[in-house]
């Protein structure tokens, strides 16, 4: 059995952005490919991350890997296997990036199970990867390959897609753990230029916000009919299931059709014309989960009309995330403790991981319905869902952290200077839900936002530069 596991990728047509990035940035996106192809080589690119499905990092890399893919340069994406204690540890380095010190510093025996772990990984990996080849890793759970590639000779860039925009004692703690790793990469990336520790050099930092594809399964355009034939086929819409499949267009080109269901934690369903709030995101703390369904309970519920919508991925199926059981079952007590009333005016729902793309559909459809969209974090390496609610022209009240910042310019939607503020999330959605036609508006300056800043040519320019910088710097 392989410790490494391939992820096979669809291609997709760069050309297919053309309606929404325009004839000129197509093109120079294509000259960018050429040119970079040339530079390439007989060389690789390598991606490593730890899961292939569920959350935004496999997501994103599905989608650039396919455009590069169809731009002929050679790419590889690799999937590293660890135990749960493994997971365990590297849960609680991410959340020492992000500012919480729950459990203190990991203890010697953790620090050396985690590099037993990638020794394993990485005596595979080099069987694969050819000196000069380009390796992006991906996160805590990689950092710890970054010298056994580096000396076998490729060129190691390392990703970080999380991080805090102040320095605690807990991010001292991680940075403290993961610097050894680091120190000789080729390059370094991330998402905001708050996120950089001290110690790394600037000439070796890129800064890459991620982004989302128009067409992919989770955000291309679902009629009203294909919408609301979805929620009732997973459950969250009261109605009759249609009795035709309702399809979507799958990341192959080929017609897909949505035959799961959701499970739904619920003592009501909303109708097709009540207004939803939809938050979607994992079952981690750092989403507080908890806390929109008490600024909901508390501020919006009894003001008027509305349906809170909680989703996240099914918890057995994100095998980097240990945590996310115990978030849903959490979760799943406090709303058992709602007053009758309201929890009736609030959904659990967990989405299935079984197809990629079907999933997509699924959270696609949710917030294309929502009238509002909730992005409460309480700290957010980027926050993609945020982009991924705008470009469905929906305005989305999310906390002023991390990349949600970057995402959210004036008119286009809310930012809550304090996530902890349940009052101010509550009436922030409240308002949105009581005014449509502001929310309408503010929805559409929020669709234009993301088609000029967050679409796939703009995160591909800047990779083409990181590596090509690598390649120059190798000589």
């Amino acid at each position: 059995m392989s410790l490494v596991e391939p992820v096979t990728v669809t291609k997709r047509s760069i050309e297919q952005l053309t309606p929404v990035i325009g004839a000129e940035r197509l093109a120079r996106l294509a000259q960018a490919a050429d040119q970079f192809r040339r530079e390439l080589g007989d060389r690789a690119v390598w991606n490593v991350s730890s899961t292939a499905a569920g959350g935004g990092v496999a997501e994103m890399l599905q989608v650039l890997l396919g455009y590069v893919e169809d731009a002929g340069i050679t790419s590889r994406w690799m999937v590293i296997t660890g135990d749960a204690e493994f997971f365990v540890i590297t849960k609680r380095i991410h959340n020492q990036i992000h500012g919480e010190f729950a459990g203190g510093p990991l203890a010697a025996d953790d620090v050396r199970h985690y590099e037993q772990i990638l020794a394993a990984n990485a005596a595979e990996l080099l069987e694969l990867i050819r000196p000069g080849d380009l390796v992006l890793l991906h996160d805590p759970q990689t950092a710890g390959l970054t010298e056994s590639l580096r000396e076998a000779g490729a060129r190691v860039a390392w990703r970080c897609h999380i991080g805090l925009d102040w320095e605690n004692e807990a991010t001292t703690a991680a940075w403290n753990m993961l610097r050894p790793y680091l120190t000789h990469a080729s390059g370094f990336v991330f998402s905001r230029r708050e996120y950089v520790p001290a110690w790394i050099p600037d000439e070796r930092v890129a800064i890459i916000p991620p982004s989302i594809d128009p067409f992919s399964p989770k955000n291309q355009y679902l009629d009203e009919y294909t919408v609301r034939g979805i929620l009732a086929k997973i459950g969250v819409l009261d109605g009759s299931t249609p009795s035709e499949p309702v399809t979507y267009l799958g990341r192959d080109g080929a017609p897909g059709s949505v035959t799961r269901s959701a499970e739904v934690t619920a003592d009501g369903l909303p109708g097709p014309d009540d207004p939803l709030v939809v938050q979607v995101s994992r079952w981690d703390q750092l989403k507080d989960m908890p806390g929109v369904m008490h600024g909901f309970a508390d501020y919006v519920a009894p003001a008027g009309r509305g349906f809170l919508l909680l989703v996240g991925p099914a918890v057995a199926g994100v095998s980097d995330d240990p945590e996310g059981a115990a978030v849903f079952a959490d979760c799943l007590l406090q709303w058992r403790q709602l007053p009758p009333a309201v929890r009736a005016k609030v959904l659990l729902v967990t989405l299935p991981l079984d197809d990629a793309d079907e999933n997509g559909a699924m959270v696609n459809a949710l917030q294309r319905h929502a009238r509002v969209i909730a992005q409460k974090s309480l700290a957010e390496g980027f926050g993609l869902t945020v982009a991924e609610g705008m470009w469905k022209g929906r305005p989305v009240v999310g906390s002023a952290v991390g990349g949600i910042i970057d995402q959210i310019p004036p008119g286009a939607g809310v930012l809550l200077p304090d996530p902890r503020d349940l009052r101010s999330f509550g009436m922030s959605v409240r308002e949105l839900l009581d005014d449509p036609a502001g929310a309408t508006r503010m929805g559409a300056a929020a669709h234009a936002y993301i088609g000029q800043h967050y679409v796939g040519d703009v995160h591909l320019l800047r990779y083409e530069r990181l590596f090509s910088s690598m390649i120059q710097e190798a000589g």
